[in-house]
């Protein structure tokens, strides 16, 4: 199962069509994020769309329809940043570059970081097969990336995998821990010099610990 069979997502629809479902996943996911499934509603979502009930079940016959597309939506974006990491490429650019597109999706997309973390909190009942599936293999993949890295001696050996979750871990921690951020430091990544410091500590916490120099260094 792929991310995007966690929802049957219509062909051929008008531009208005997309328009109303990028919005009443755009809305849900605010819902869900909040509510959690339970606490969500089908009354509450269409409501924050801006549009009625029957407007909404046209698009989506039920909540778990809407979660499954808010799911899939998640999913595609959050893995595409993995996605471009290029073995070919120098590993401190291609590092540096993932971690601050991860750190961009934690400012701009805080809610699906949640929502995502709650779900795997859960025990990932509706995406347990992506996990396992598609992620699994995104992950072996650019772990042979890293592992040729290494191979080819231009950076410190290290476990791939543990390297990413490590990236994960620091990055998507501002999105779902927002709140304590907030508490602790007075600020969170809605600050633009704020989330460039952040970024700029991940990076070099990450590029120093493989022998690499930040790219960035000298500008952020």
């Amino acid at each position: 199962m792929s991310a995007f069979e966690l929802a049957d997502t219509p062909v051929n629809l008008s531009r208005i069509q997309e328009k109303n479902r990028a919005l009443i996943i755009e809305a849900a996911l605010g819902e869900f994020s909040r509510y959690g499934f339970s606490g969500a509603t089908i009354e509450k979502i269409s409501r924050a769309a801006g549009m009625s009930k029957s407007n909404m079940l046209y698009y989506f016959p039920s909540k778990t329809a809407v979660y499954d597309a808010v799911l899939a939506h998640i999913l595609d974006v959050w893995l595409a940043p993995l996605r471009t990491l290029d073995r070919d490429g120098h590993p401190a650019e291609e590092l540096a570059g993932y971690i601050h597109q991860k750190m961009r999706l934690s400012a701009e997309l805080p809610d699906a970081s949640r929502l995502f973390a709650n779900e795997v909190m859960q025990g990932a009942p509706r995406i347990m097969p992506v996990l396992s599936g598609d992620l699994k293999h995104l992950v072996d993949d650019k772990a042979e990336v890293i592992q040729s890295w290494i191979d080819d001696g231009r950076i410190e050996a290290i476990s791939p995998i543990h390297l990413i979750f490590t990236i994960w871990a620091m990055t998507q921690h501002y999105a779902d821990f927002a709140s304590q951020i907030n508490a602790i430091s007075g600020s969170g990544l809605e600050d633009e010099e704020f989330r460039d410091e952040a970024t700029a500590t991940v990076c070099r916490l990450v590029l120093k610990g493989l022998g690499l120099d930040d790219p960035d260094q000298e500008t952020v």
